[in-house]
């Protein structure tokens, strides 16, 4: 849920979920910098990026940014990552709580897809349902970079078989994750910020139309005043 302090400050927690090794720090990493130096006109960085991680460079625990919108700066995006190893999986249901929108991360590599699959389908027992009804869903097809990798249509594939893709006839269709091929990497980047600012226009869609859920796609929406825009 979006939470308002007396000061009118709005902070919105936004959660990268993905596997192990699939990109998630990466991603916020390059957006950090990207944030600082491309969009500066539309987020700014707050502080330094906190990460708890072991030796190896993989996440021990979680990785934490804050984003302060420019257009409308009493909103602060909390980002986190959440550690892929499979027996962190009561942490990940832990800092699950209170999430408000998230980034699902595909390992792009073929011989990743049985992990991408689990890190999915423990996504969606951990969201109870609410996934897309409540909360919006957005996912990288992430590693573009390198041979032989999947792509959008092939991840859209799996998310129809996860039921999380509706058909146009369904009242959730307008509100189907978008799937973008990305490269985390900052050197190479591509659509890390744009998948960001999407699920933050969702966010705050979901919020300001629907009251905390998806609005009701048999109704015409219309974007207000009342939806802060990146």
């Amino acid at each position: 849920m979006v939470r308002l302090n007396k000061s009118g400050e709005v902070f919105v927690k936004l959660l990268y979920w993905g596997c192990a090794g699939s990109g998630k720090t990466t991603a916020v990493d390059s957006l950090y910098k990207l944030c600082k130096e491309k969009y500066n006109d539309m987020v700014e960085p707050t502080g330094t990026l906190t990460k708890i991680a072991m030796a190896s460079g993989s996440t021990l625990y979680f990785d934490r940014g804050i984003f302060q919108s420019k257009k409308e700066n009493q909103i602060f995006y909390h980002v986190y990552t959440t550690a892929g190893q499979a027996r962190f999986s009561p942490l990940r249901k832990k800092i699950f709580t209170g999430t408000d929108g998230v980034i699902l991360i595909f390992d792009a590599q073929r011989n990743r897809l049985n992990d991408n699959i689990d890190a999915l389908k423990e996504l969606k027992n951990v969201a109870n349902g609410k996934l897309i009804s409540e909360i919006p869903l957005l996912v990288m097809v992430n590693k573009q970079d390198l041979h032989n990798t999947m792509k959008k249509k092939e991840v859209e594939e799996i998310l129809i078989q996860e039921n999380l893709f509706y058909p146009p006839s369904h009242p959730l269709h307008m509100w189907n994750p978008i799937v973008y091929e990305t490269i985390a990497l900052y050197e190479n980047a591509m659509n890390v910020y744009q998948v960001f600012s999407e699920l933050a226009r969702r966010t705050a869609i979901y919020q300001a139309i629907g009251d905390g859920k998806a609005p009701d796609t048999t109704k015409p929406v219309k974007l207000s005043k009342n939806v802060p825009d990146l």
